[in-house]
């Protein structure tokens, strides 16, 4: 685990609110540091592997593909995570969770165009060697930064 100090939890915050458009100026402007000092902190963050990357919104829906489909599954406790990492590399599927319980304990997400493509997802799933316990169309997910980083940042300006 990196040690990580108010600083570092004030430039994750402000990482997840808007990464793509958020420029360590931006974030300097916001903390009582300078825009080096931002990126000096990005970097070491990136190194630890805190941050492990930037992934893009996709607005499946919009991008021609309104079928959002969940999966809750159950997978042998021996096998969950060679399971889940199976599903994931499965066509459509797009996020695997893993949880940790003995029923119930993956969560697959996949995407698709066409409601065929669902039977075929549920049939891959089940080959895997997972028990699917629900289907659910998918209508909404909201997300937004976690908070905890904010409360232990040095005066970052959250909106």
């Amino acid at each position: 685990m990196a040690d990580l100090d108010e600083l570092d939890f004030a430039v994750l915050y402000l990482l997840q609110e808007d990464a793509r458009n958020t420029t360590p100026v931006d974030m300097a402007e916001r903390l009582p540091v300078s825009a080096q000092t931002v990126r000096n902190r990005i970097d070491g963050l990136e190194a630890a592997g805190v941050v492990d990357g930037y992934e893009p919104v996709v607005d499946y829906r919009r991008a021609g593909f309104p079928l959002r489909i969940s999966f809750t599954c159950t997978a042998p406790v021996e096998r969950r995570a060679d399971l889940a990492d199976s599903a994931l590399e499965l066509p459509r599927v797009v996020s695997v969770d893993e949880f940790l319980s003995a029923s119930e304990n993956l969560r697959v997400l996949a995407v698709t165009d066409d409601s065929e493509a669902i039977t075929d997802i549920s049939e891959r799933l089940v080959d895997l060697g997972l028990t699917i316990e629900s289907e659910r169309l998918l209508r909404r997910r909201a997300v937004r930064p976690y908070d905890g980083f904010a409360e232990r940042s040095p005066s970052a300006e959250t909106d």
